[in-house]
């Protein structure tokens, strides 16, 4: 019996998606660019931190335990309310954020940065400029991605070791194995403590998901597939592989659809506001002095009333339109560098950079493959003149020269390539 072209169609896309991860390159620069964002923050509150989340602020520790026990939230910060406690998880929050930014262990510091970011954000809800929430939830998208592939320490020590002959099954990997087995320890003493937040079936990421079952979870599917990896490299091994890109190339869709839904829904929202209709809204924020860093600079653009409107009216227009242009790549590309540059005025003129990063981190999702091989090729060159000794990269890895094994969705992320890394160590 012939085939329909439902069914044709429904078995090419399965094979599509499940062929390779997409995107690769995208993946990474949403990984480094909301680790730098998410460090750069923590640095600079460094001197407030006992005030923001700290046994100093505001917000009660009883407080806090009130809110996530009703809205199923997480944090370890409620674990205890001790100073030296909350030192170690704010110091922890800022390793595991510059260990993901280089990309070692690419799985295991997501793992470590989404607990940082829900431990810091959940203990103090109060606090934030709109760019927390993108970071709340793009720290536990990025668990599910394969997004240490290119760019990071993990694709390095891959390529070291296919130079050293050692093929595609992983070595010992004694490191890995240690921090697997201590971050085990460490969870299952919490969960023996019973300490606050480690449910089982008590709402958590799911309703009737509890973080202690998750993290579990999370803790087990490591450890498979390094055992898998290392030991069952055969048909387990492909299976588990699929497996893999079925949940990266599903987490990536859902990042996309998330960044639409952001500007789709501010871009209405400001529809309806008489301020947005009549072209003055900029004006305002920029005679407050909590949003003028540069109070003469905003003085003269506010002083030109051609020039608010042409802000106000563009802002709106690009929001509105941005969602409908993703498959038409030219104009997408064109939105998509004017989003950028709205979120870097945002982050000069208002005093917004986090905000501002955090964007500009979600927006790169839609940059195109070959400016980010191109930018690669670029930093690389820039590095070897720098670090004449530290010899060439392969062209597998940023490079305009990288062979490209199939195309994204017209106006998608990009392509998705055969470099590997990370994927190989047991906590990688």
């Amino acid at each position: 019996m012939q085939d329909t072209w439902i069914e044709r169609a429904i078995s090419r896309g399965f094979a599509r998606v499940t062929a390779g991860p997409f995107a690769p390159y995208q993946t990474a620069v949403i990984r480094i660019g909301f680790a730098a964002t998410w460090l750069l923050f923590l640095l600079r509150e460094w001197p407030n931190r006992h005030e923001l989340y700290g046994p100093d602020g505001a917000w009660s520790l009883d407080m806090a335990r009130r809110l996530l026990g009703n809205n199923g939230a997480f944090s370890v910060l409620v674990w205890s309310d001790g100073r030296g406690w909350f030192e170690l998880v704010y110091v922890l929050a800022m390793v595991s954020s510059a260990l993901l930014l280089v990309g070692w262990r690419t799985r295991t510091m997501s793992v470590l940065f989404m607990i940082g970011v829900l431990s810091l954000q959940n203990r103090s809800i109060f606090l934030g400029d709109g760019g927390d929430n993108v970071i709340h939830l793009m720290s536990m998208y990025l668990v599910l991605t394969r997004c240490g592939r290119v760019w990071s320490l993990d694709a390095r020590r891959e390529r070291k070791a296919a130079a050293a002959g050692a093929g595609d099954v992983p070595g010992r990997d004694v490191t890995g194995v240690v921090l697997w087995a201590v971050l085990g320890l460490v969870l299952a003493l919490a969960q023996l403590l019973g300490l606050y937040g480690l449910g089982w079936s008590a709402d958590g990421p799911f309703p009737h998901v509890g973080w202690g079952l998750a993290l579990w979870v999370l803790w087990l599917a490591h450890g498979v597939w390094w055992w898998v990896r290392r030991y069952a490299p055969g048909e387990p091994r492909t299976v588990l592989n699929t497996i893999a890109d079925l949940v990266h190339n599903g987490a990536l869709l859902v990042i996309m659809v998330e960044v639409c839904l952001i500007y789709a829904t501010a871009g209405w929202y400001k529809i309806q506001g008489s301020r947005w209709q009549d072209g003055t809204a900029v004006f305002y924020p920029m005679h407050l002095d909590y949003f003028s860093p540069w109070p003469e600079l905003s003085h003269v653009l506010a002083g030109s009333g051609l020039m608010i409107m042409l802000i106000t009216y563009g802002t709106v227009i690009v929001q509105v339109a941005f969602p409908f242009t993703v498959f038409n790549r030219r104009l997408k590309n064109v939105l998509l560098v004017a989003m950028i540059l709205e979120h870097l005025s945002i982050a000069f003129l208002l005093g917004l950079p986090f905000f501002s990063l955090a964007m500009v981190a979600a927006d790169a999702v839609f940059l195109p493959t070959n400016f980010l091989r191109w930018l690669g090729a670029r930093a690389t060159a820039l590095r070897e003149r720098l670090l004449p000794g530290g010899g060439a990269r392969p062209a597998a890895e940023g490079s305009p020269a990288a062979p490209e094994a199939g195309q994204a969705p017209a106006g998608g992320p990009g392509s998705r390539t055969p470099e590997s890394g990370g994927g190989h160590t047991l906590v990688g």
